[in-house]
């Protein structure tokens, strides 16, 4: 029997394909402390747990394909306070953002149509592109830079006949990289120019440090018809479980084939939607909390890696990851001998190799991803076998 190409093609995630070392670690009596994915410790809000063990309904019936009203109504509330003004017909609640990005990507473009993301991007754009037969244009960023935007020409240089979108992540998981309103504003320009879509992955906004704003694609003046939002719960309300996301886009030809999608579907999850709404109400002091929780575990990770001689890494500014360029020339082979071979007091270290969030091949291989979403004694913990297990590494491996 012959599997379809796209069974054969779609990519093992880098962030769980170390897994099985992780596991049999643990099984050997290690403790691991994962930095490898984005699973924050940080306790779910009552409120929104008060949702599950409360509901009492005696069926748990099919809800609108759309989203649940009350929910819908509340996303408006919220992306008010963003100044993010739109009304419900403009939102389409999804099972998790993965699947808002699946959307966006299925009713802009045809089979073989291309994309353009920057690089190193959120890993399962890989998959989400397989799974919509489409090809994802990389547009190299560099951790010397910051993974900051390339010029414009750059940009540009990649738009073929094919290009449908542009495809951002802001703040930017694997990078931590904020693009500035500036930075939107060209890559909008750019887009409009060549009648492209821009998909703007905005999970992280609410964790942007040092005084920063996000400025969402929505800001952009005159560009309703261009900009699609995507968005998920997960993150935010450290509800990574609740698998509640939502596409958002004041263009109306796009919102009805959408809506066709999301019917194929039948429905997103109804309790967690009702959870989800509950949090939209929270006060500000939330979030504004683990923002700055947040910041200083950024703070720390950042001086750890400092300190490592040849590590390149520039301080990212918004989500709760870092890449970190180090003087080996295998990060994968680093963190497999981390977990098989390694050990502090029986505890180690996982990380993700950060070669599988590029596109072109051979890039990030010396590179990794940390993931800073332990609490701070963890963290110190982490680090230290961290920093200790690479100098032990680089004397057993030169």
């Amino acid at each position: 029997m012959i599997l379809s190409s796209r069974a054969l093609e779609i990519q093992a995630s880098p962030i769980r394909k170390l897994m099985p070392y992780a596991i049999q670690a643990k099984k050997n009596g290690i403790k691991v402390y994962h930095l490898n994915i984005g699973q924050p410790d940080i306790e779910t809000p009552q409120v929104m747990l008060d949702v599950y063990h409360k509901f009492n309904e005696k069926v748990l019936s099919y809800g609108p394909s759309q989203g649940l009203d009350e929910y819908r109504q509340g996303l408006v509330h919220y992306y008010s306070k963003h100044n993010i003004a739109i009304n419900e017909d403009e939102v389409i609640v999804t099972t998790a953002g993965s699947e808002a990005i699946v959307f966006a990507l299925s009713v802009v473009c045809n089979e073989g149509d291309e994309v353009i993301v920057p690089e190193p991007f959120y890993t399962n754009y890989n998959g989400f592109a397989t799974m919509a037969s489409i090809k994802l244009k990389p547009l190299t960023t560099y951790a010397e830079t910051g993974f900051a935007l390339p010029d414009s020409a750059k940009i540009e240089a990649l738009i073929t006949p094919l290009t449908k979108a542009i495809l951002i992540c802001n703040p930017g998981n694997p990078t931590g990289t904020v693009y500035t309103e500036t930075e939107i504003m060209r890559i909008a320009q750019i887009a409009k120019e060549h009648n492209l879509f821009v998909i703007s992955d905005e999970v992280y906004r609410e964790f942007v440090y040092d005084g920063m704003k996000h400025f969402s694609i929505m800001h952009v003046p005159d560009f309703a018809d261009h900009a699609i939002l995507v968005d998920s719960v997960s993150k935010r309300y450290s509800a990574c479980g609740a698998r509640i996301g939502c596409i958002v886009s004041k263009n109306k030809e796009l919102m009805v084939a959408v809506l066709k999608f999301a019917q194929a579907r039948l429905c997103p999850p109804t309790v967690d939607q009702l959870a989800a709404n509950a949090c939209v109400y929270l006060e500000d002091s939330y979030i504004e909390g683990i923002m700055q929780e947040y910041k200083k575990r950024r703070d720390f990770v950042f001086e750890e890696l400092q300190q490592i001689p040849g590590c390149i890494c520039v301080k990212p500014q918004g989500a709760f990851y870092i890449i970190a360029k180090l003087p080996i020339k295998d990060a994968e082979d680093f963190i497999i001998w981390l977990l098989k071979d390694y050990n502090v007091s029986n505890e180690t270290v996982m990380a993700a190799p950060a070669e599988g969030f590029y596109a072109t091949p051979g890039l990030g291989r010396n590179e990794l991803r940390i993931a800073y979403i332990l609490n701070e004694e963890d963290l110190k913990k982490a680090m230290h076998i961290f920093k200790t297990g690479l100098i032990e590494y680089l004397r057993t491996n030169d």
